[in-house]
């Protein structure tokens, strides 16, 4: 770990512009977090970046951009309804705050719109992807998309009036949709219909011969005539309208978490509209007539003269041209847990040492889900418990799971329902693992299940054994693809008593638990955070380094505020929000942030004291944990103290490597201004550790 605070910066190559410039002592969350989705469109203008993978840039800006109004917007929206005098902790009301949204969303999707038509359009067109519109097409290229239309588009539409016999009809969130003006021929009268654009089919349609493109709904809006025989179609504009998504605090009061969860999920379908995207073109009339009927003021339009919705840009990023995206990367087999024989011991493995395994460099496949997958077959194995909080659609280790509960071992899964959208995935997770004889609980009132960890009861020759496993991502083996992670694989009889101790109270009671190597929240979280800064300041060279997702709990802000003007050096990397304005004088002098944005979304959280173990003696710790409020106060959390050396130099080399990097970082200054130090040419940070977690394996071959 480098002790030194200084990391000399370069004339930044691109900023992103300073939007917080009021004189709080932290700066606004949402504009913050709007400033992190801003370095992710940066990385689809890098011209360095793979040209299909600026076009995935460009589809997760739009995704991320849509969580962001369902979630954090319409809360906003509903303080301001509810007349509510609260303000942020930057002291803005809830209108300042939308004001302020408002005018950045449009700065930035204007820039979107720059890079989609200006700049990866036409590269797409040179490496022989065309995005086309309608017109563009050649005539017998229509002539076929015709007859596709009548005989696979057609069936499936469903053109809805608009009249006194027809009330407007409901508009699902985030769907498509055309807004079509028509005049009946025997009166002249203008009519009005929705037309919306089908789920189930491909937003971007390939026309033969080669990566020819269309959308979808250019397709359908040239054969209105068709869905409205005998009318004159007048006008057509695409509009797509966004509602509030998130689930209702009452759920932190219900009797029967499940049934009230399926409940909200009902109700979330009809979530108060809060933005409407059209295309530019549409008229004054067609805008007047969507916003009376979806109660929303001129304020929540937003225009865009690219296709709407460029989340579907990941039908074209997922083309298979390797010629013009990342290198394929499946991650190496850490060193212990490969063999000669078809399958390693994982549980011989783990009583040989710790292993720790870092995603995605390090196979989460061959590692984690390798651990539970022998252990639900394992005819020594007793007892598997895990905490679930997001998984994949066809996930393997609750395939696992189901298994060595129908074997006979004892399962308990603590299902966190209340994961954001991924709540009826998890629901029907529980189902199936309740059917196959597990123990599930659904969470506990009040608090998310957040924690990443597992524990494996094993009959081994010499006693019983706990194998554990806590991490810092979900037990998702296809996200564990993209997204930066720890494992810690253990079988420490410390780390087992102390996750025994925790299921425990999880699925029982309890109350005044104690841990030994974990801290765990909301019980001694923030508390044990607060100690080891207390005792940086008490020591003449204090050094903090946090590597996590998101910085925004005021309190943790203010107490690292305290620690820079005590004289301790700290260093944060935050991938995400970050209210923490460092570099003020007299405020925040020895605090240092950077952010780091690449191919691989950064997702681990390490916390690193210099002298939490004593004099030049650190305390590390690695877990799920964030510094939010949700996150110390409201979630089960878990961090645990690593004290392997082994471990501890892997998660140093980590963060030494985040501090030093140029390529993929980006410095915030203390107006709330991030700086790119450098342009990308050879990967970066993300590059450089694949190839890292290659060498070792030789490395540790020729040790061995």
């Amino acid at each position: 770990m480098s002790d030194g605070p200084d990391h000399p910066l370069s004339s930044p190559v691109m900023t992103v512009a300073g939007w917080d410039d009021n004189d709080s002592a932290v700066l606004n969350r949402e504009l913050s977090w709007l400033a992190f989705n801003a370095r992710v469109l940066a990385m689809a203008a890098d011209p360095a970046v793979p040209l299909l993978e600026q076009v995935r840039y460009l589809a997760i800006f739009s995704r991320n951009l849509d969580e962001f109004y369902q979630v954090r917007v319409s809360g906003l929206w509903d303080q301001q309804a509810a007349g509510l005098a609260a303000v942020s902790a930057d002291g803005r009301t809830a209108a300042e705050q939308l004001d302020l949204i408002r005018s950045t969303v449009m700065e930035l999707s204007e820039e979107q719109e720059r890079i989609y038509s200006e700049q990866v359009r036409p590269a797409l067109a040179d490496a022989g992807i065309e995005l086309l519109d309608w017109e563009q097409l050649r005539t017998e290229e229509q002539a076929e998309l015709s007859v596709f239309f009548r005989e696979r588009i057609f069936p499936v539409l469903t053109p809805l009036a608009v009249d006194p016999g027809h009330p407007f009809p409901y508009v699902s969130d985030l769907s498509l949709n055309l807004a079509v003006v028509l005049r009946s021929p025997s009166d002249g009268r203008e009519l009005f219909a929705r037309v919306k654009i089908p789920d189930g089919l491909p937003r971007w349609h390939s026309v033969v011969p080669g990566h020819r493109f269309v959308p979808i709904e250019q397709v359908i809006a040239r054969h209105l005539d068709q869905l409205f025989p005998g009318m004159a179609v007048i006008d057509h504009h695409p509009f797509r309208v966004t509602r509030n998504a998130d689930l209702s605090d009452s759920l932190d009061e219900a009797e029967d978490l499940l049934s009230a969860v399926e409940f909200e999920l009902r109700r979330r379908r009809f979530g108060r509209a809060i933005r409407l995207e059209v295309g530019s073109s549409i008229s004054a009339a067609a805008i007047e007539l969507l916003l009376r009927e979806f109660v929303l003021a001129p304020s929540a339009v937003y225009p865009n003269s690219a296709p709407l919705d460029l989340t579907s840009l990941d039908e074209i990023a997922d083309l298979p041209r390797p010629d013009v995206s990342w290198p394929e990367w499946n991650g190496v087999v850490p060193i212990r847990l490969q063999s000669e024989e078809e399958r390693v011991d994982v549980f011989s493995a783990m009583r040989a040492g710790d292993i720790v395994v870092h995603h995605p460099y390090e196979s989460f496949s061959h590692s984690v889900v390798e651990f539970i997958h022998q252990a639900a077959r394992d005819p020594k194995v007793l007892a598997i418990k895990l905490t679930l909080y997001r998984t994949a659609g066809e996930s393997p280790i609750v395939d696992a799971l189901i298994t060595a509960a129908e074997r006979g071992k004892q399962v308990a899964v603590l299902v966190e329902l209340k994961a954001r959208f991924d709540e009826a995935a998890n629901i029907g997770w529980g189902r199936r693992l309740e059917q196959a004889g597990a123990h599930v609980a659904y969470g506990i009132l009040g608090l998310k299940i957040h924690s990443k960890t597992c524990m494996v009861v094993r009959a081994d020759t010499d006693g019983i054994r706990r194998y554990c496993h806590v991490g810092t991502g979900n037990y998702n083996h296809r996200t564990a693809r993209i997204y930066e992670d720890f494992g810690i694989l253990t079988c420490d009889p410390e780390v087992g008593d102390d996750l025994a101790t925790l299921f425990n109270r999880l699925t029982g009671y309890g109350r005044d638990i104690s841990y030994r190597r974990l801290l765990v929240a909301p019980d001694h979280l923030r508390s044990g955070l607060e100690t080891l800064i207390e005792r940086e300041m008490a020591s003449p060279n204090g050094r903090i380094v946090i590597k996590i997702n998101s910085l925004v709990d005021v309190p943790m802000i203010e107490k690292l505020y305290e620690a820079s003007q005590a004289g301790v050096q700290i260093d944060l990397i935050v991938r995400g929000s970050c209210s923490l304005r460092p570099g003020v004088p007299g405020l925040s002098d020895n605090i240092r942030v950077r952010s780091i944005v690449g191919r691989f979304l950064e997702h681990s959280r390490i916390y690193w004291f210099g002298n939490g173990s004593g004099v030049d003696q650190p305390a590390v710790f690695v877990g799920s944990a964030d510094l939010m409020q949700r996150n110390l106060d409201r979630r089960i959390e878990v961090l645990l103290r690593v004290t392997d050396e082994y471990t501890r130099g892997r998660l140093s080399e980590v963060v030494d490597a985040g501090l030093a990097e140029r390529e993929l970082a980006w410095s915030l200054d203390a107006d709330g201004v991030w700086h790119r130090l450098s342009s990308l040419v050879d990967g970066g940070l993300h590059r450089r550790l694949q190839i890292r977690a290659e060498e070792r394996i030789g490395e540790e071959q020729g040790h061995g």
